[in-house]
């Protein structure tokens, strides 16, 4: 099957990382046309990758004849805008993170694609890491049992365009810019058909002169009873640290994506340039990402969406996982204001979910709380009384 002709919205770090990827992993696939919103941007993108066509009309762009797919790249006040004219045109879109400001926007950008009966995916790179895969695929094989706690954190010294900092384009601070992230490889754990019911938040600008939040913790509690943990920040120092950690009923998984590689390399600093995303330095002990692309995600990503498209059946990202990205995010900021636990409203398309079993074994009738192995081998139980549920313990030859 031949390849895809993709029109490219948006000239910055995300475009430059999503033609990269394109260009050089299918292969098949090429960026035909680049829209940017300056002249000179779009020029110098077109001939650093060899693109064909650059134009300042989004329009324009868009409804280029040649074009079979159209890859927003652009600041979150846009995306709207862009996939309603993607829609008009007929064309397939896949946006980039997050879909939009808030929980009404995201829902007409999804409605829109909906009504248009256009192909549309949801551009979350850091679901498609090598390790994420991997470990989705662990867990949705019982490796750790019953997901109980997940927690993913997103920490670095902040965007790197001046939209990301203004509260009215980017529509919140570091919750929406990372946590976003955060939330949907939580839901990829813990199961998407797992209602969110409600959110907790601390949010605060602690650094930055801006209007919105540079720091926040959040927890998001599930129907299953599996609590969701986030922690993102944009005064963190030292280049981007990005972990996860899931815990199960049966077995705990660590993921920690970038800020230690395994590729450490000191330098005097002679060699200068870049190094790898959000790095603040060229020069001491670094850590650099030996293929940035397929470690953020990007390749797998891209490989998921246009497969998808080839086959007609849905990505592993949707616009509608994007929506409640949004619900989420919208119940956080709302938290950090009242201080309360706040609900996540929005239209839910998942059925209801069992609260997660409370397997019980029993020592001569007393349920067990846990049992242990003692260092000269015999076995430790700590039990709960079967008439009056006090908490003891008993010593067994092993």
């Amino acid at each position: 099957m031949g390849g895809r002709s993709i029109t490219m919205l948006g000239t910055g770090l995300i475009g430059d990382f999503y033609t990269m990827t394109l260009h050089g992993q299918r292969g098949r696939d090429s960026v035909g046309v680049v829209y940017s919103r300056s002249e000179e941007r779009g020029a110098a993108f077109a001939e650093r990758w060899n693109i064909p066509r650059s134009t300042t009309s989004m329009e324009d762009a868009i409804n280029d004849p040649s074009t079979d797919v159209v890859v927003v790249g652009l600041p979150n006040f846009l995306h709207e805008e862009a996939v309603a004219l993607s829609a008009a045109a007929g064309k397939a879109v896949l946006c980039t993170k997050p879909l939009a400001r808030s929980a009404d926007e995201a829902k007409r950008i999804l409605d829109i694609a909906e009504s248009a009966g256009i192909f549309a995916g949801y551009l979350e790179d850091l679901c498609y890491t090598p390790k994420t895969l991997k470990a989705i695929a662990a867990v949705e094989g019982g490796a750790i049992g019953d997901v109980t706690w997940v927690r993913s954190r997103e920490t670095h010294p902040g965007p790197h365009s001046a939209w990301f900092w203004d509260k009215d384009k980017a529509g919140g601070g570091a919750i929406v810019d990372l946590g976003c992230h955060c939330i949907e490889i939580i839901r990829n754990f813990v199961g998407k058909a797992n209602r969110p019911i409600d959110v907790m938040a601390w949010a605060d600008t602690l650094v930055h002169p801006i209007k919105a939040e540079d720091n926040a913790v959040v927890l998001i509690r599930f129907e299953s009873g599996a609590i969701g943990q986030f922690e993102v920040s944009w005064t963190f120092r030292g280049g981007m640290d990005l972990r996860d950690e899931i815990a199960g009923t049966e077995g705990t998984i660590w993921l920690n994506h970038f800020l230690r590689t395994g590729y450490e390399m000191y330098t005097s600093g002679g060699g200068g340039g870049y190094v790898a995303e959000k790095l603040e330095s060229s020069e001491g002990w670094l850590f650099p990402v030996g293929d940035e692309v397929s470690e953020l995600g990007y390749v797998d990503m891209f490989t998921d969406m246009f497969d998808a498209i080839e086959t007609g059946t849905e990505p592993m990202e949707t616009f509608y996982d994007g929506y409640v990205v949004n619900a989420i995010m919208d119940a956080a900021y709302r938290s950090a204001e009242s201080r309360q636990w706040e609900p996540v409203e929005m239209e839910w398309r998942g059925g209801p979910t069992e609260r997660i079993a409370k397997e019980v074994t029993h020592h001569e009738g007393h349920a067990i709380v846990k049992e242990e192995v003692l260092p000269d081998g015999r076995r430790k139980l700590i039990l709960s009384d079967k008439d009056t549920g006090s908490i003891f313990d008993v010593v067994t030859s092993g």
